[in-house]
């Protein structure tokens, strides 16, 4: 699937289907994003969350021959959720995370960039840990 950067934002977000498993307590909620950012996620799966519970993401790319990635595990908080046909949509924004789990993060945002890898770091960005401060 191609992926393709909406940067009208302050995290440009990638609109690129990956596996999502969202961990609430004891249970596991599967599914796939309908876009990632540095910022959060958004995922389709097949139970409502409530708004403003804390879960942990972890997020797998899928490639061509159906091999995927090892899982990124990431710290969230459900901000929306929404019912669709048959799935519900939920809205994610990540918490802030260490630095070595931050780096991570950027590296699978980077695979969905279609521009490649960058040769420089990326001017001044706020950090998504910042609006958390």
């Amino acid at each position: 699937m191609e992926s393709v950067a909406h940067t009208d934002r302050e995290h440009p977000r990638y609109a690129h289907e990956a596996l999502v498993t969202i961990r609430v307590g004891g249970k596991v909620h599967t599914g796939r994003t309908t876009n990632v950012s540095r910022g959060g996620v958004a995922a389709n799966v097949p139970t409502a969350l409530p708004i403003g519970t804390e879960i942990e993401v972890d997020l797998q790319l899928v490639f061509e021959d159906d091999a995927q990635s090892e899982a990124l595990r990431v710290p969230g908080r459900i901000v929306w959720c929404t019912a669709l046909e048959d799935v519900f949509q939920v809205g994610v924004a990540f918490k802030p995370m260490a630095a070595e789990k931050a780096k991570f993060l950027t590296m699978f945002l980077r695979y969905l960039d279609d521009s490649g890898p960058r040769s420089k770091a990326p001017k001044a960005e706020r950090s998504i840990d910042d609006q958390f401060r």
